[in-house]
């Protein structure tokens, strides 16, 4: 069963002859008939009255007629579905890092909102590898991750460096005598961090280990306001996001520490299928929302998508 068969008989019942439906269609009349045919054909069953003049639709032709509607409609719906040119539409579904939180969040889900009323925002948040597996696996539309300068996306997959930051060591206003020095002199009051799976934290264990220097755990906890308000009462140093530290509420309540022996940075990504049809300029916007909240990257050599996620894993958020 052909479109151009459902179209023509479709025609054929709205305009109320055959020479009326070529006319709409650009086609010849014989034409028309031939579809008609080939439709009848398929299903077995006459859809028109040859009796009368002009034929008309018989009691079957009227009932085949209004599921036609139907699935024409259907049909123009999956066109629009995959036209990037047509307005975005149905569930978006979008992750983001964990560590990433709030920073703008609540801004860009209100104008995302108010831009696209006919799209169904989801989001979760997960763990920045765990994110790229979902999109890999079509399991998200997009997502927005912390990956280290030189990570490699999947090949399949889009990647938009968004930004870039670094990540910060934090304490409670005047808990150190002094904001610089050197790691081991901030080590020993104990860490406020992310659970296991977090890049922020495997990245601080590491250069603690290679430093000869116990790793000290005071609290986990998702969420970088959580993790900062514990810090700012007392209960050990954080490790966040520059931004995540810029906009909390907590901020005039820390000191940002600046250790001459460690820094850490991570480049923003926005990654998402090669295609997602009318929901492309959606996952653009997103993605230009949440770039507001970031430095701009510093450009890098080469091109992303050949490699998996060789040096991702060493520091995703």
């Amino acid at each position: 069963m052909k479109t151009d068969d459902l179209r023509a008989f479709d025609a054929v019942v709205r305009h109320g002859s055959i020479s009326e439906a070529a006319r709409a269609l650009g086609l010849t009349q014989p034409a028309i008939t031939r579809r008609i045919q080939n439709l009848e054909e398929d299903l077995g069953a006459p859809l028109l009255d040859r009796s009368t003049k002009p034929p008309r639709p018989s009691a079957l032709g009227l009932r085949v007629y209004e599921q036609t509607q139907s699935v024409l409609h259907e049909m123009e719906s999956l066109a629009q579905l995959v036209d990037t040119a047509e307005a975005p539409t149905g569930p978006l579904r979008l992750g983001l890092t964990h560590s990433m939180g709030s920073v703008g969040l609540i801004d860009v889900l209100t104008d995302m909102k108010a831009r696209f009323p006919d799209v169904s925002l989801q989001i979760s948040t997960d763990w920045s590898l765990r994110l790229l597996d979902k999109v890999a696996q079509g399991r998200l539309d997009a997502a927005t991750l912390f990956l280290p300068p030189k990570a490699l996306i999947p090949e399949g997959l889009r990647a938009q460096r968004l930004g870039a930051t670094d990540v910060v060591l934090v304490a409670a206003k005047g808990r150190f005598g002094q904001t610089a020095g050197l790691l081991r002199g901030f080590a020993e009051a104990g860490w406020i961090l992310n659970p296991d799976g977090c890049g922020f934290r495997a990245a601080l264990q590491r250069k603690l280990a290679d430093q000869g220097l116990r790793f000290r755990l005071n609290l986990e906890t998702f969420g970088s306001e959580l993790q900062l308000g514990l810090v700012a009462a007392g209960l050990g140093v954080g490790f966040v996001s520059r931004p995540a530290f810029l906009a909390s509420r907590w901020r005039d309540q820390l000191d940002l520490l600046a250790p001459r022996d460690f820094s850490f940075g991570v480049d923003v990504w926005l990654v998402s299928p090669v295609f997602l049809g009318n929901l492309d300029g959606a996952v653009a916007h997103f993605g230009q929302g949440m770039a507001k909240g970031f430095p701009k990257a510093r450009p890098l050599p080469g091109t992303p998508g050949r490699a998996a996620r060789r040096a991702a894993s060493s520091a995703a958020g």
